[in-house]
């Protein structure tokens, strides 16, 4: 198609300029976020030292790190159930079922949790994270499911057949067979759904309770009172432990059996 390569071309232009300005400004050795003043870690530092950003930087990363967990441990049997069986009616609603997350508006998914959560806060009197790590958990299922289920669906299932053939009990043969050729899969998942975890805003903004910001809801809340080289310096930092877990998973993920 004519004019397709220029119009990919200044649709990533568009994209990523943005951030490679805030990613150069992050090294701004003065205040201003337009005017260039020469290469300094000085906002890094001051961020780095920062006791707000300490703080919600290890929320974010402690409900990222369990709701990951969990959401990878549910898609892993979730995709056993759906792969190693034969089809069956009703076999495609699961699949539906499973990755509704995907299909519908994630400010859906915010209302709804909120609505059930409040609810819960009420009756039990909790309003701990546990509803965050919650929220995140089933947002993040269908995100590791996908690699999960990818992975199972590219083994071959002549090794498994083989050790139920040698006696070897489901458990067993799971453990010594299927769960070694699945863990590049799981660990797909598992980084996918981190990173999608750590970067939530919508649902961690309707689903948190007073004082339990993220990171993400933290720099939206900054960003309200003006842009600072600190705002800069932290995203830059959120960007390269994305871009450093998406590469990883990249290459997790390419691996074949």
């Amino acid at each position: 198609m004519p004019g397709a390569g220029t119009l990919a071309v200044a649709t990533f232009f568009l994209l990523y300029i943005p951030m490679a300005t805030l990613v150069v400004f992050a090294f701004n050795s003065g205040q201003s976020l337009s005017v260039w003043e020469g290469f300094s870690f000085r906002w890094f530092v001051s961020a780095w030292h920062n006791a707000a950003i300490q703080e919600v930087a290890l929320r974010s990363l402690l409900i990222a790190v369990v709701a990951a967990t969990c959401a990878t441990i549910v898609a892993t049997m979730a995709a056993l159930a759906t792969t190693r069986t034969a089809p069956y009616p009703g076999l495609t609603f699961k699949y539906a079922f499973i990755n509704q997350p995907l299909m519908v508006p994630e400010i859906v998914t915010a209302v709804a949790l909120l609505i059930v959560f409040s609810r819960l806060k009420v009756w039990t009197g909790y309003s701990g994270l546990g509803y965050l790590i919650l929220a995140h958990t089933a947002f993040c299922i269908p995100f590791a499911y996908l690699p999960i289920r990818a992975r199972l669906e590219s083994m071959d299932l002549t090794l498994e057949r083989a050790a139920a053939d040698l006696y070897a009990p489901p458990l067993a043969a799971f453990r010594r067979v299927t769960l070694p050729l699945l863990k590049p899969g799981i660990l797909a998942g598992f980084m996918l759904a981190f990173v999608i975890s750590l970067d939530d805003v919508v649902i961690t903004e309707f689903v948190k309770s007073g004082g339990q910001d993220t990171l993400p809801t933290y720099l939206l809340g900054q960003l309200r009172r003006g842009v600072s080289p600190d705002i800069n310096a932290v995203a830059t930092m959120f960007l390269a432990l994305s871009a450093v877990v998406v590469t990883i998973y990249f290459l997790i993920n390419r691996r074949r059996v």
